[in-house]
């Protein structure tokens, strides 16, 4: 089959890889039809993220098929439409006990085109498969489906719910690419006074402005004066830091008011500096992690009823053979205008398993 394959920092290919096998009883292997590129893959290609090997196939967001299951795989079957979520669950652990399946210490977490084999390929095989995809209703189409497996748990999650955000709040989203705008779209789900938008690209503070944002500000608009002049001094109830930069998240810490949150959600590759000769005595919770996708059930059904404005945010469109096009486009985001990019694979046939049923 053919995969997009991280070979070093700057170095990427589609190419031929071999065929996915089932490795345990508990695995699927699910033939992808529609995937995307996230902003952690760009991350991974510019080296911000050592643990991914060479010779990884990348992605960790994809609805396909399911082709082949293992004989422990109860509640999914092969014809089953699927959304493979960016975070695999054991199931077992402490942490999936908790809910806190991106902490997985029973073989899950991120892997996904990090640890193992990704999503940006024509077929995948997919670990603990009972909990780690999602059958998907008829009504939800695979292009919004995808954005249901990471970038919307992620931005309602560790954006939004981490940051407790809160009816007649003040939300400053300080980068407005399709996390940041997931974070726009879910909080007003609970019905802030107002939502301030920050980007240095034009196109994506539109973007904001139309999924609801209040107020958009570049940053070199002043956009700390602009949240003091709405909050009569005192800052953001919440500030959603969504880019990964020392800039953003710095400029996150001084826009928070006194006893606020400031709900770190990008991937960061550099130290920041942490101030906290000035934030001490001001009561300010910060948060951070991974997304857990403890969500994802919800948020399906949302979209199902036509709550969630996935379609918004898909600009370009390509076959997935077009891969390195679609990465190209994604990470000129500011020049392209490219929100998210999805990409509709070809119809295949089903793949051989070489992993026997009954040596498992």
């Amino acid at each position: 089959m053919k995969g997009f394959v991280f070979h070093s920092p700057g170095r990427s290919a589609w190419e031929e890889v071999p065929d996915p096998d089932i490795k345990e009883s508990t695995d699927a292997i699910v033939r992808v039809d529609t995937a995307t590129v996230c902003g952690t893959d760009l991350h991974i290609l510019r080296g911000d993220v050592p643990e991914v090997r060479p010779g990884t196939v990348l992605g960790h967001e994809a609805v396909g098929e399911i082709v082949e299951t293992g004989r422990d795989v109860h509640t999914v079957q092969p014809g089953d439409r699927v959304l493979v979520s960016c975070i695999t669950a054991c199931g077992r652990c402490g942490y999936c006990w908790e809910r806190t399946y991106g902490q997985c210490r029973g073989g899950g977490g991120w892997i996904l085109g990090h640890v193992i084999d990704g999503t940006q390929a024509e077929y995948v095989r997919v670990p603990y498969a009972d909990l780690s995809v999602h059958a998907l209703p008829g009504t939800v189409d695979s292009k919004d489906a995808v954005l249901l497996a990471d970038i919307f748990p992620t931005a309602y999650e560790v954006g939004v719910l981490n940051g407790h955000v809160r009816p007649g709040a003040t939300v400053a989203v300080v980068g407005d690419g399709p996390v940041g705008l997931a974070a726009i779209a879910t909080a007003r789900l609970f019905a802030p006074e107002r939502v301030i938008a920050v980007d240095i690209a034009g196109t994506r503070l539109e973007a904001a402005k139309s999924l609801g944002a209040d107020a958009v500000a570049d940053p070199g608009e002043a956009p700390e004066q602009l949240v003091a002049d709405l909050t009569d001094g005192l800052g953001a109830d919440v500030a959603i830091e969504a880019v990964g930069a020392p800039e953003s998240f710095e400029l996150c810490t001084r826009m928070v008011r006194p006893g606020g949150r400031v709900a770190n959600v990008g991937v960061h590759g550099k130290p920041v500096t942490l101030h906290l000769e000035d934030l001490w005595i001001k009561n300010v919770t910060i948060t951070m992690g991974v997304v857990d996708t403890y969500s994802t059930a919800t948020l399906l059904k949302m979209a199902a009823a036509g709550r969630l404005p996935t379609s918004a945010l898909v600009t370009h469109t390509f076959p997935l053979d077009r891969m390195e096009e679609a990465y190209d486009v994604f990470g000129r985001g500011a020049d392209t205008g490219a929100l998210k990019v999805v990409l509709g694979g070809q119809q295949h046939e089903v793949v051989a398993v070489r992993a026997a049923r009954e040596r498992m």
